[in-house]
């Protein structure tokens, strides 16, 4: 007999076999009829971390015979269900290629943020004429409704299977990346079958609306020495509404591109003569990158940090210690040998260098938590493709911190560098965020260290996340760094799009005996190992900085715009008494401009708006009598003559308060 626990606490019993979709139907017929599938927990089974071994399945995946689960029945109200929904759009699409094209070979169709793509093997690339025939054959595909039937066989049968439809990519897969699997899954629906673990919805039905969105080029597991492959990008959603307005929101976005809008506003660029993915600060985007800069020292200063600098190129042994090199080999630039054979590479991350300062002298408890922090330069050689103006860069500077402590300190040092993400989210108006834990995967042999400390170490991470009460928290198993658990703030925009921002991890393998052997000296007088956390909540200037530029639409607020305030002049009568409101605005600590140029001050203003200015202060006879400015905001509009000592002391208010 098999009890399934509901999240009410109300409890069925069946004797025979079931699946979730059965489960529903004692419930009710509305409810079968709205599950898209369920999350499955088992008590009596616990995962690698000790936590009950929680599963999302298919609607029709029968249930355990016996003992006991507790089932979760996921409608389209719930956000995994969306991207269940949405992998079962990408086997439609998959299905609707293989009836369009001869001779195509499927690689892979996972889903992403906002939708889900496939590869697949086409000796011509798709055009978007092809999206047309495909979304036509896909909506055939959805009309006839036909079910998503789980199928498992053995490998050997499986290998069969894929050589007589000519399916070499997963023939190779199944040979490699599944050599040690006795079973495999597939899923068919209708004529189509394909490898895949699942979980699916019931029918197509379930899909309301989709679209295909791209094409670009990819490689047979993310390798570029494989073989090339043609991807084709979608997305789906229950309803026409939710596409409409995802697609409304592209449109906005596109508006906002920072790539665009950085050229636009000359706030930096990428020239090929410099080098791929090589930022360049223009005037206008290094006010802002300082500003940031200013912002967060002040809070690191605050907090009882200690600044530091150290080289950009370093000797490789120092990353081979650390492990990061050859581990990240692939995505760093190639060492360089000089004359007397020693090796150099551009460093990929700061914190060997933070170790190197804390192992420049015996260190004591006494001095426990060291908090070095650094904005350092680190270069990575990201794939020509994946280069995206400020967001994805090969070189870029992080705002980085290294906290080294006991593990006593470890719970207030985390909830330290929590507190300090949340400030700069606050203070940059990023109120709607999510926290997402990375821990190991205990079946990936990718991570370092002892699996004990491991579980220590996530452990005193999940604590402090939920004493804390942050939002929406989510576990991810096995997005761990090499060397230790980590949690990521993935915080909304105003167009409601997700970014990971701050970063904190926690490292216990570092300051190991197998990396850096560190130690202090503890109040037993013996020799102990620190706690290394790492910390950065913008991440890198440039990809925050690229972030706030599409999130603000250049338009910044007054304490990070490169231009706060702009006089303009009426006639050339009034250029004496503008230059004096200039000087005192400048003498104030504002950055100020002139606009005396002979054009009329309709498009002196029109001028001002366009550039995006926050102030622009009109000058002309009645403004020079009385001492004050007519002042225009780009957020309040006209208002009014204001005494220029007055509207400056406003203005230093709003800069020293970080106002939005």
């Amino acid at each position: 007999m098999l009890k399934v626990v509901l999240p009410d606490g109300s409890e069925k019993r069946f004797e025979k076999r079931v699946s979730p979709l059965d489960v529903a139907s004692e419930i009710g017929a509305g409810l079968a009829k709205a599950t898209v599938a369920a999350v499955v927990t088992t008590p009596e089974t616990l995962d690698e971390t000790g936590r009950p071994m929680r599963t999302v399945i298919s609607a029709t995946d029968l249930l355990p015979e016996s003992g006991s689960v507790e089932l979760r029945l996921l409608t389209k109200k719930d956000g995994e269900a969306l991207d269940i929904m949405r992998h079962s759009c990408a086997h439609v699409m998959a299905r609707a290629v293989m009836r369009l094209f001869k001779d195509v070979q499927l690689a892979f169709g996972p889903t992403t943020e906002t939708g889900f793509y496939y590869d697949f093997w086409k000796k011509e690339p798709f055009t978007e004429e092809d999206f047309v025939k495909i979304e036509a054959e896909m909506a055939k595909i959805i009309e006839a409704d036909e079910p998503f039937e789980r199928i498992e066989m053995k490998r050997d049968e499986a290998i069969a299977l894929l050589k007589g439809a000519g399916q070499s990519l997963k023939v190779e897969h199944l040979e490699t990346g599944l050599a040690e699997n006795e079973v495999v899954s597939f899923y068919r629906q209708g004529e189509f079958l394909d490898l895949c673990r699942g979980p699916h919805i019931p029918s197509a039905k379930f899909i309301g609306a989709f679209k295909i969105m791209s094409t670009s080029t990819s490689h047979w597991k993310g390798d570029v020495n494989n073989q090339s492959l043609c991807r084709v990008y979608g997305t789906a959603f229950f309803d026409k509404k939710d596409l409409s307005v995802y697609l409304t929101q592209l449109e906005e976005a596109k508006k906002r591109d920072h790539r665009v809008l950085g050229k636009k506003h000359e706030l930096f660029m990428v020239d090929p003569k410099v080098g791929s993915g090589l930022v360049v600060w223009l005037p206008k985007g290094a006010i802002i990158r300082k500003q940031l800069e200013n912002f967060i020292y002040d809070e690191l200063i605050k907090r009882d940090y200690q600044p530091m600098y150290s080289p950009v190129i370093c000797r490789v042994e120092l990353f081979e210690t650390s492990g990061h090199y050859p581990y990240y080999a692939d995505s760093q630039f190639p060492p360089i040998t000089v004359d007397d054979g020693d090796r150099y590479l551009l460093r990929p991350m700061n914190c060997p260098l933070h170790v190197m300062v804390y192992e420049s002298r015996p260190r004591s408890y006494r001095e426990l938590p060291l908090r070095l922090a650094e904005f350092g330069n680190v270069h990575r050689f990201e794939q020509s493709g994946e280069l995206s103006g400020l967001t994805r860069v090969r070189g870029f500077t992080q705002d980085d911190a290294h906290i080294f402590c006991t593990e006593e300190q470890v719970e207030d040092e985390f909830k330290n560098c929590i507190d300090m993400t949340l400030t700069v989210l606050k203070t940059m108006g990023f109120t709607d965020y999510e926290v997402r834990l990375s821990f190991r995967d205990w079946t990936s042999s990718k991570y370092v260290g002892d699996p004990e400390v491991w579980k220590k170490a996530q452990s005193a991470l999940e604590n402090v996340c939920r004493e804390m009460n942050l939002p929406k928290l989510e576990i991810a198993e096995g997005e761990a760094a090499f060397y230790g658990p980590k949690a990521d703030f993935i915080v909304r925009d105003c167009l409601g799009r997700k970014w990971q921002l701050g970063t904190i991890q926690l490292d216990y393998n570092l300051p190991s005996p197998q990396r850096f052997n560190l130690k202090y000296v503890g109040s037993d007088g013996e020799y102990h190992q620190p706690v290394m956390i790492h910390r950065a909540p913008f991440g890198s200037f440039e990809r925050f900085t690229g972030i706030l530029i599409e999130h603000f639409a250049a338009a910044f607020p007054l304490w990070l715009a490169p231009e706060q305030v702009r006089v303009l002049t009426i006639s050339e009568k009034f250029e004496d008494y503008a230059k004096k409101v200039a000087a005192q605005m400048k003498e104030a600590g504002l950055r100020v401009s002139l606009d005396l140029t002979s054009e009329k001050i309709g498009a002196k203003i029109r001028n001002g708006r366009n550039d995006l200015i926050p102030y622009l202060c009109v000058v002309g006879a009645k403004e020079e009598e009385l001492g004050a400015v007519g002042v225009r905001g780009r957020k309040q509009g006209e208002m009014g003559a204001i005494e220029v000592g007055k509207f400056i002391a406003d203005l230093k208010e709003e800069v020293a308060e970080r106002r939005l």
